[in-house]
């Protein structure tokens, strides 16, 4: 409903059912011949056809055992349930019966917080119940241009001053976090996040640049690189020394960890040598094997765009007309030396000082015999 007041397609379509969202479920996939999957824990169901993607979930309220669990559900009716939302905003809901349809439900003022352009929560506790809103609502602020009311922002604040950060999982946070790097345009929740002091309550080494997030996040495009981790590389790069333990912490997988934890580290270094505009056969050996993050967090930090397009446009892809057996079939003995051969006729043809199979190959062989 939020994104309907504003007249704008929603993301997403949800279904509240006050009684039996998968029964209710089932009998929606049996109508339309769609694929029902049930989640029982929380009382939700998704049902899924070529075209149709709805979620449904029972009313339900919901208690934390400690700050930054998960909750435990208790089932309850449509004004309970909008209650237990991070934000007013968030809180409403359009009636689907029959004597009701289409009435608008907001029990907690969401519409009234849309036109005021402000982010809400509904009771005191919820930042200490589920930190995570916090991060949400910066990313609300970034996508939706609203900000944080002044009884909002006073609970936020002491939230993260009261250390409810460290009780969030880094699986949770790795979510939030991705989801607001991701952003097309992260800085201005980016600079709410420094201001209320999350970027050291969830590591002392990290002090967010958000000018560099933002530029990485553009750069992204022109490396072909995941926009969530180059702006996590570009979060942690100003503290790269120290923070590879936190963002393991975040759970992600190997690679994408690798990713992160390499362009942190080496970006700044890259974009230095990239910015001598060096040979194309320097070029390959400086970016042969780095992953993606790492060359837009390079452009970020001032490396030359054109050197990394025409890394990824022309050198990356540059290969050989000969290969070791060519070598082996002019009566060169294998061995590893056939290796830096071949790598040192590639560096040639990358330079452009050969072209050809059958210069590719006078020139390597003359190198082979040369170094025996």
């Amino acid at each position: 409903m939020r994104d309907a007041l504003r007249g704008e397609l929603a993301v997403d379509l949800d279904v509240v059912v006050e009684g039996d969202s998968a029964a209710t479920a089932r009998t929606l996939a049996q109508s339309v011949g769609a694929e029902v999957a049930e989640h029982g824990r929380f009382g939700t169901a998704a049902v899924r056809a070529p075209g149709l993607s709805v979620d449904l979930a029972a009313a339900r309220t919901e208690t934390y055992a400690a700050p930054g669990a998960l909750p435990q559900v208790s089932p309850a009716n449509i004004d309970e349930d909008l209650g237990r939302r991070d934000f007013g905003v968030n809180a409403m809901a359009v009636a689907l019966v029959p004597d009701r349809l289409g009435d608008l439900i907001d029990p907690h003022g969401g519409a009234g917080d849309l036109e005021a352009g402000h982010l809400r929560v509904l009771h005191d506790l919820s930042f200490v119940d589920d930190p995570t809103r916090i991060l949400r609502g910066l990313r609300y602020e970034t996508r939706l241009g609203l900000e944080f009311e002044p009884g909002t922002e006073a609970l936020a604040s002491a939230a993260v001053q009261g250390g409810a950060m460290a009780t969030i999982s880094g699986d949770r946070l790795r979510v939030e976090l991705l989801d607001l790097l991701a952003e097309r345009t992260p800085v201005r929740g980016l600079e709410h996040l420094r201001a209320l002091g999350i970027d050291t309550a969830l590591d002392p080494g990290l002090a967010v640049d958000s000018g560099l997030v933002a530029a990485a996040a553009l750069a992204a495009g022109v490396a072909e690189a995941d926009p969530g981790l180059t702006g996590l590389a570009a979060l942690v790069e100003p503290g790269r020394d120290t923070l590879a333990a936190w963002v393991t912490s975040l759970g992600l997988d190997r690679q994408a960890r690798d990713a992160v934890i390499a362009a942190a580290s080496s970006a700044r270094a890259v974009a230095a040598k990239l910015g001598t505009r060096p040979k194309p056969s320097q070029v390959y050996e400086l970016l042969a094997g780095a992953p993606p993050e790492t060359l837009a967090l390079a452009i970020a930090l001032g490396a030359p765009p054109d050197q990394v397009e025409l890394y990824l446009d022309e050198i990356q892809d540059t290969a050989l007309e000969i290969s070791g057996a060519d070598l082996i079939a002019e009566g060169l003995p294998e061995s590893p030396e056939l290796g830096r051969v071949l790598r040192e006729t590639l560096h040639r043809k990358l330079d452009g000082e050969l072209s050809g199979r059958e210069q590719e190959l006078r020139h390597a062989l003359s190198l082979a015999r040369a170094g025996t």
